[in-house]
């Protein structure tokens, strides 16, 4: 057999190998597809669980800062680092409902003594300046769900803030339901999205 012939003999067995080799082909879109959405919902998860979340906020007991039905932005990771102070306005799961979030103003924290005088909130003696009341006055609920009931001046427990509504002839907050545990916190507000004419900072 000559050289000629092996070579032709080589090329044809070449040939037959090429033809039936399976084509090669990359991942499925569908299975792409899959993948991306998968991600993008781990992603979504992981932000609203440890960082940030949007809130829609169903009443008018932070009248005139936060209107009924405002979308606000809350983020979740400065206190892991740090407490929060007096005028923060934060998240957190209510008293009575854990399922529930509610959004206050924090007016105290640990170891301050609050009182309300003449229609004015006092801390530790002496009263606070609060333009986001409008001018509405802060008065004792005449119920609570605190047992024992409250008494006035009250000392926030260290590990708990004092929260309050800023339309305080219409909220719920602290005079109803004691001071909250900051392990109940669930987020630190930053500002108001939409609508967009109530676009602001908190």
């Amino acid at each position: 057999m000559s050289l000629d012939t092996i070579d032709k003999t080589n090329e044809s067995i070449d040939e037959k190998i090429e033809k039936t080799e399976p084509p090669k082909t990359g991942t499925p879109w569908y299975v792409q597809t899959i993948g991306i959405v998968v991600a993008a919902l781990i992603l979504s998860v992981f932000i609203r669980v440890f960082v940030a979340e949007v809130f829609i906020v169903p009443s008018g007991s932070m009248l005139q800062t936060i209107q009924l039905g405002d979308r606000l932005v809350g983020e979740k990771i400065t206190y892991h680092f740090t407490q929060p102070k007096a005028g923060d306005v934060i998240t957190f799961k209510s008293p009575e409902d854990n399922s529930t979030i509610l959004v206050k103003r924090v007016i105290a924290t640990g170891g301050q003594t609050v009182t309300m005088q003449d229609g004015k909130v006092l801390v530790d003696g002496k009263a606070l300046d609060e333009p986001y009341t409008a001018g509405k006055l802060s008065y004792p609920l005449d119920k609570t769900i605190v047992e024992g009931g409250l008494s006035y001046p009250y000392t926030v427990p260290e590990g708990y803030v004092w929260v309050m509504g800023d339309n305080r002839t219409n909220s719920l907050d602290s005079r109803y339901f004691g001071a909250v545990s900051v392990a109940n916190i669930t987020s630190h507000c930053l500002f108001i999205y939409w609508p967009f004419e109530d676009a602001s900072t908190l």
